[in-house]
């Protein structure tokens, strides 16, 4: 019921009444017929000149009808109106706002995950340091193990020349066949038949790369040292013999040439001459390749730098490429997985052994791929991205020894 038609009942009613709630706030009616609506349904205490009675009071209840549903919904579309039409321009920013907002936090907070990918806030224990002092030592057996049989221009080294038969340029060059035994090498079947390079062997087969030399497999091997050469257009004996700094009548009589009129695609030996050292290093597996193939970010250099977490100073072993978990990794150069495993530090890691006095360290995997004694090359796929061991965020971690010591992977993976 309506506040003010309980009170005109009452015959001692007066014009201004003073309604008390909970006895602490007093207000004031206003006249006699005026309503009031009061949208709570409270309990009020009204004062009279003789006494106090009390009742409850709360919406005015009207009869519903079209004509009053109607009336409503007008009057609540047109508040609804004025309330979007005061508050839409400031909807509309704080939605702009909040889409910047997510965009710029999913940005920053991937930022933060590739930047942050090496160290992360972490207190390395005495089990962790001996991960890493055991690294080492291991590079360093690996280094008196990993002895090279050659140089960085494919001679054998220690080459014992007085206890071979002398080899004469002027005879015709002539080849034997050879079928590759258990256990051969590339240096092992050249000293076998008295050559002094590998690059011979490699030109005259021409072999892309050593590890095909499978068992069971057949080969050429010239008498003498030297390389085949393939006549191009415009060439002549002459420029050939000065290109390689050979007599020319060396050049006639290992070739058994009776004209000196060339061919294009004519193939010719050349006594003496060695592959260049990108072919050579190319057919050996010796030409390094970032071990990611996919996009990625470099967030961690090698050698002294400031901790991203902990601000202070450190020595990055490696260097750090991050890129999504999940991503392919591949063998940098040839070799065979030493080791797989999983460590504090490194989480799950492989090692490669390389020839030359190299190995190479891919850390923190998701997902191992390469199984211990595996011959990998370059196209090698070793193992998956991921945030494993004593890592903050998904990378990969390349850590490159020559000799059982650190080298910055960069002065490899840049020549």
């Amino acid at each position: 019921m309506e506040i003010i038609s309980y009170i005109g009942n009452q015959p001692k009613a007066k014009n201004i009444l003073r309604v008390v709630k909970n006895n602490l706030r007093t207000v004031e009616l206003p006249k006699k017929n005026k309503k009031v609506h009061i949208k709570k349904e409270v309990t009020y205490k009204v004062n009279y000149n003789t006494g106090t009675a009390a009742f409850s009071a709360g919406h005015v209840r009207r009869a519903i009808n079209l004509k009053t549903v109607l009336v409503a919904c007008g009057k609540a579309l047109t508040v609804s109106g004025h309330i979007i039409a005061s508050y839409y321009k400031l909807v509309i920013l704080a939605a702009i706002v909040f889409t910047i907002c997510i965009v710029a936090g999913t940005k920053i907070s991937a930022k933060t995950a590739y930047t942050i990918s090496h160290t992360g806030p972490l207190a390395l224990n005495e089990s962790d340091a001996l991960d890493e002092a055991s690294l080492d030592e291991l590079m360093a057996q690996f280094a008196n193990d990993n002895y090279s049989s050659f140089d960085e221009d494919g001679f054998l080294l220690d080459f014992d020349v007085e206890s071979m038969p002398a080899v004469l340029f002027a005879d015709p060059v002539v080849y034997k066949k050879y079928k590759v035994q258990s256990g051969d090498t590339i240096d092992r079947i050249a000293r076998k038949f008295g050559l002094k390079n590998i690059s011979t062997l490699i030109s005259v087969n021409d072999i892309k790369n050593v590890r095909q030399l499978q068992e069971g497999k057949s080969i050429k091997v010239p008498s003498m040292d030297g390389i085949i050469y393939t006549v191009q257009p415009g060439d002549s004996i002459k420029k050939i013999t000065d290109k390689y700094s050979v007599k020319l009548e060396t050049f006639l009589d290992v070739n058994e040439l009776t004209s000196e009129t060339l061919s294009a695609g004519q193939e010719l030996f050349i006594p003496g001459a060695s592959l260049d050292k990108e072919v050579l290093r190319n057919a050996m597996g010796e030409l390094w390749q970032l071990p990611l193939k996919a996009s990625f970010r470099w967030t961690s250099p090698y050698g002294k730098r400031i901790d991203p977490i902990k601000g202070t100073p450190s020595n990055h072993t490696g260097t750090d490429m991050a890129c999504p978990t999940g991503t392919p990794i591949y063998a940098s150069r040839s070799g065979t997985v030493s080791f797989t495993g999983t460590s504090n530090v490194w989480g799950n890691y492989v090692i490669i052994n390389h020839s030359n006095g190299y190995q190479t360290l891919y850390a923190h995997m998701s997902k191992i791929i390469a199984r211990k004694g595996q011959a990998v090359d370059q196209t090698t796929k070793i193992g998956l991205v991921g945030n494993t061991g004593y890592s903050t965020g998904p990378h990969l971690h390349f850590t490159v020894y020559k000799n059982g010591k650190l080298v910055d992977p960069m002065s490899v993976l840049k020549k």
